[in-house]
This record gives C-alpha cells, structure tokens and sequence, in this order.
C-alpha cells in the first residue's frame, strides 16, 4: 500500500469515526449511520491494499 493510500483511509476512517460521534452526540442516527458506513468502507480498503502487497511480495 502506498504511503498515499493509507493517508487517505486514515482520513476517511478518522472522518467516519467523527461523523459517528457527532450523530450520537446530536442524536442523529443517520449521520451516525453514516460514519460507521464510511468507517468500513476505509477498512474494507486497507484490508483489499494488504491482500494487493502480499500479492506482489511473492
């Protein structure tokens, strides 16, 4: 995974995780949604870069 990469699916996770708070907080249950929703998507990411990496390793 490039550097890049992983910059932006830590943003997008830290994202997801602020959006998440703030609909709990705000008792908004579809921004909370939303930040779980983008939260997996940066983990669903980071997980499809490392299959990518070990690939190409061997």
């Amino acid at each position: 995974m490039g550097l890049g990469d992983k910059i932006k699916n830590a943003a997008e996770k830290a994202i997801g995780e602020a959006k998440e708070a703030l609909g709990k907080l705000t008792n908004n249950s579809k921004l909370e949604t939303e930040g779980k929703i983008d939260q997996g998507t940066a983990e669903a990411k980071h997980a499809a870069e490392d299959v990518k990496d070990t690939i190409n390793d061997k």
